[in-house]
């Protein structure tokens, strides 16, 4: 069952955010997951958001995207997002 990672995050600094937009994509394929939306375009339909970038992950399932969020390859990028952004991250499990 597919599970999908959702990042609503704010970017405070874009130059140093951009090393850790350089390290994730190594992290994600390495375990299976991709980008189904990265940063593009968005518009908040109904209710209040003041989410600068809206990013969503899939992988193939829950587990393998926890294994992703607890790698060391991703664990070398978190310090870059947290000192660079104000995040929200969840993890979403799909339907069957």
């Amino acid at each position: 069952m597919a599970a999908f990672v959702i990042a609503i995050i704010n970017v405070t600094d874009p130059e140093g955010y951009e090393v850790y937009k350089e390290l994730v994509p190594a992290s994600l394929a390495k375990y299976g997951g991709r980008y189904l939306a990265r940063g593009g375009r968005s518009e908040v339909l109904e209710g209040e958001s003041d989410a600068e970038r809206l990013v969503l992950l899939e992988f193939e399932s829950f587990d393998q995207a926890k294994e992703w969020w607890d790698s060391p390859e991703y664990e070398a990028a978190k310090p870059h997002r947290r000192k660079n952004s104000n995040s929200t991250i969840m993890l979403v499990e799909g339907l069957s």
